[in-house]
């Protein structure tokens, strides 16, 4: 299995921690930001939208992070990450897409104007806006996390908690007024434990 992306990309990391959750060993190759640009042909052949990660595993090409994730755990038979019963899977899959299609949505002004110093988001009033619902959306997830007392699915680590714990390290690290969120942070503490915790998400990247 190759896993096609950049070591220092949120969405590749997010694959390899559950790579690293279910002992799977990867051939990471890079593309990518400053290594080998994802216009290159060879590489749009894979992926014709031009953007990392991208699994390669046998003749089955996959792209998608969250989607990518999912098919991890379900291909090592990880129940625990990604349950088979409907009820059980589908609130983890809900949580996945929450992350993808709301809080990386409220994320993208502010950080990539006061993190990554890209030009086309030097707004200022689009970067609070930003903050704000960044703020916002982490402050739900918050309620949440006080409601379950443990992880975001319930008493159980599972893909949720992936996904959005690396949205939470990228929350931590970007310059900005941040409210103080206890289960937040209590629900970060909990996972120190483990190797791709610190590894892939809690690692000193954004």
């Amino acid at each position: 299995m190759r896993i096609l992306g950049q070591k220092n990309s949120i969405n590749v990391r997010k694959v390899l921690w559950t790579c690293a959750e279910v002992g799977l060993s990867v051939d990471r190759v890079d593309w990518g930001g400053q290594t080998r640009p994802t216009s290159d042909p060879s590489f749009l052949v894979l992926n014709p939208k031009g953007l990392v990660p991208v699994l390669v595993d046998g003749d089955l090409v996959l792209t998608e992070s969250n989607t990518i994730c999912r098919y991890v755990a379900s291909r090592q038979r990880r129940g625990d990450l990604l349950p088979e019963e409907a009820a059980g899977r589908a609130s983890v899959e809900a949580w996945m897409d929450w992350q993808i299609a709301e809080l990386n949505t409220a994320w993208r002004a502010a950080f990539m104007g006061l993190v990554r110093k890209d030009p086309r988001f030097a707004d200022q009033d689009a970067q609070k806006a930003s903050v704000r619902d960044w703020n916002a959306a982490m402050t739900l997830l918050d309620r949440r996390l006080s409601e379950t007392g443990a992880f975001v699915c319930g008493e159980n680590f599972t893909l949720a908690d992936i996904v959005l714990a690396l949205s939470t390290n990228r929350w931590e690290s970007t310059p900005m007024e941040r409210p103080d969120l206890p289960a937040v942070a209590d629900w970060m503490g909990r996972m120190s434990d483990r190797g791709g915790f610190h590894s892939y998400c809690r690692n000193g990247q954004a």
